[in-house]
């Protein structure tokens, strides 16, 4: 290993992945996490397939699964004339025809623990970044921090070779980077809250999507609790603290009928948060020194469950252009370029996919119909074969990259197996 680390800062799924990565193959890399841990409230716990297929390239689809989740072989619309299925993952040809429902600080804790077996990483938890380092011809050179430990470790500077934020949708390398983000279009909100999880509930309901006149529920099923969230028109959320949250409970006593007996358990609008959807993007994802990915890049809204994914297939592409560059040094700014020309066609895709479904969103709200697919279409959701190629749409993405092995594992200092593993 030679040169100046790469600091990726961000510990969510794609920053985590990214670190690996880059320590897998001998590359020397600072994890800056704001953090003291990764235990938070996500809000979108999903790996799709090409997430666990990617984990199990690496090897770690095993180690993935012995956490705790849920499997969802199904992403579904239910109203008042029936269930759709809109995505059938049990259909597509994978060991892992399924959207795993994990708690993202488990699958972060792993990445780093394995990250942390190569003699390159290094994760600074409860680390700010505060600055960026930049020399006489403009290239970001470093990063400045502050270190909020327990050590009480003050300020300090790292000088790198690249900075990659990876620090989400409120991105601060984003900033320091005077870099712009452009909204287009959301329109919807969520109340977030939770409720228990019975014996009886349904076993299937993990992903699914229940609808009424102008409005919705998402579900994401846990071992023991659901995570709910109701939409809501953008900036709607004082409206509903002043309605109540009598609302909320008519609707998942009439909507979501197996829930209305603890529907009575949400009594304040306290046990409720705002996640307030959005979908951005950044015009141009690097400047010399610095790249962005994830979130940071180009913000996913929950539609779809895309955001992991996006993120990690950010990371994926990432490593792919980078890793032979950064072995011999400082990557130009057209290697940053190559990684942007890569990821943006698949980005734009997604994100005009989600532009479209917000707009039929509000259209369903300010007509008072159901916020889920027209009658017409219900009989041609019905046939295997779309189910079964809107699955594969969801389980993978648009344009998705696939990971060369050999360039991350290919003979280098450092490179290859744990240095607990090497012989």
């Amino acid at each position: 290993m030679s040169g100046e680390p790469v600091a990726v800062v961000g510990g969510g799924p794609g920053g985590a992945l990214l670190a690996y990565l880059l320590a897998r193959a001998g590359v020397a890399v600072t994890l800056f996490e704001s953090r003291s841990d990764f235990e938070r409230e996500y809000r979108g716990d999903s790996l799709h397939p090409y997430t666990m297929e990617l984990l199990d390239r690496l090897g770690l689809a095993d180690e993935v699964l012995e956490l705790p989740h849920r499997k969802a072989a199904a992403f579904r619309f239910h109203t008042p004339h029936g269930v759709i299925t809109a995505a059938g993952y049990a259909r597509l040809p994978t060991r892992f025809n399924y959207v795993a429902i994990m708690p993202q600080a488990l699958l972060i804790d792993l990445l780093v623990r394995r990250a942390g077996e190569y003699p390159g990483f290094r994760l600074r938890t409860s680390t700010k970044v505060i600055g960026l380092l930049t020399g006489p011809d403009g290239r970001v050179r470093g990063v400045r921090y502050r270190d909020g430990g327990a050590g009480g470790g003050g300020e300090g500077e790292l000088a790198t070779s690249l900075v990659v934020g990876a620090d989400g949708r409120h991105s601060t390398v984003r900033r320091l980077a005077d870099i712009p983000i452009t909204s287009l279009g959301a329109t919807t909100d969520l109340i977030w809250f939770r409720l228990p999880r019975r014996p009886q509930d349904p076993p299937d309901a993990d992903l699914d999507l229940y609808c009424g006149p102008g409005r919705y529920v998402g579900m994401l099923g846990s071992d023991d609790h659901w995570r709910i969230g109701l939409g809501i028109p953008r900036g709607g959320y004082a409206a509903a603290r002043q309605a109540g949250v009598g609302v909320v409970q008519d609707f998942l006593r009439t909507h979501v009928p197996w829930l209305a007996d603890r529907a009575g358990l949400l009594t304040d609008f306290t046990q409720t948060s705002l996640l307030s959807v959005d979908i951005a993007a950044v015009a141009r994802w690097h400047r010399p020194g610095l790249l962005l990915i994830g979130d940071a890049a180009h913000v996913i809204s929950p539609v779809g469950g895309n955001g992991i994914l996006m993120a990690v297939q950010d990371a994926v592409s990432t490593a792919n252009v980078l890793v032979p560059v950064l072995r011999r040094g400082e990557p130009a700014d057209a290697d940053l370029a190559r990684v942007e020309a890569q990821r943006v066609p698949a980005i734009a895709e997604v994100q005009a996919a989600q532009v479209r479904t917000e707009r039929s969103l509000a259209r369903a709200r300010e007509r008072n119909r159901l916020a889920a697919p027209p009658r017409f279409l219900r009989p041609i959701l019905a046939l295997p074969v779309v189910q079964r190629r809107s699955a594969r749409s969801n389980a993978y993405g648009p344009r998705a990259p696939e990971l060369d092995l050999a360039v991350l594992d290919a003979s280098a200092p450092g490179a290859g197996q744990p240095a607990a593993r090497r012989g």
